[in-house]
């Protein structure tokens, strides 16, 4: 119907949201979400193995691990969002099926942070991330 009064208005062509244009201006070629996955993932892995190197260090390798393996994880997640784009890959992460996975991960990631920076409990933070591990296997 708006369509028509559109047309009968003498506005035939359709005025973009600022929805649209947002979409449309941020659009990638299929190559570069290609190389945005890849340098995404790539940093992700290179933090998660970072972290585990540094896991050994006396007294703040327990944090530096928990601060650098949820980096790893949230560049890994930011990765797939290239992929998929951006409102799709979270429309999926909270559907039925996987809504639990997803709000015990991002709670998680959240948990190990604040262990880490605030609470300064270590074992506390490498609980978190063991749970992180456990939620983006599930």
């Amino acid at each position: 119907m708006d369509k028509l009064k559109r047309v009968l208005s003498g506005r035939d062509a359709e005025e973009p949201s600022g929805l649209a244009e947002v979409i449309d201006a941020t659009s990638l070629s299929w190559g570069t979400r290609v190389k945005g996955f890849v340098a995404c993932f790539a940093i992700g892995c290179l933090c998660s193995i970072l972290g585990s190197c540094l896991l050994w260090i006396p007294k703040k390798g327990l944090v530096l691990f928990a601060v650098f393996y949820t980096l790893g994880n949230i560049a890994s997640l930011g990765s797939t969002m290239f992929l998929m784009g951006p409102m799709k890959q979270l429309k999926r992460m909270f559907e039925p099926t996987r809504l639990i996975a997803t709000i015990v991960m991002l709670l998680c990631l959240i948990l190990t942070l604040c262990s880490a920076f605030w609470w300064r409990k270590a074992g506390l933070a490498l609980l978190f991330c063991i749970l992180q591990f456990f939620a983006m296997a599930w």
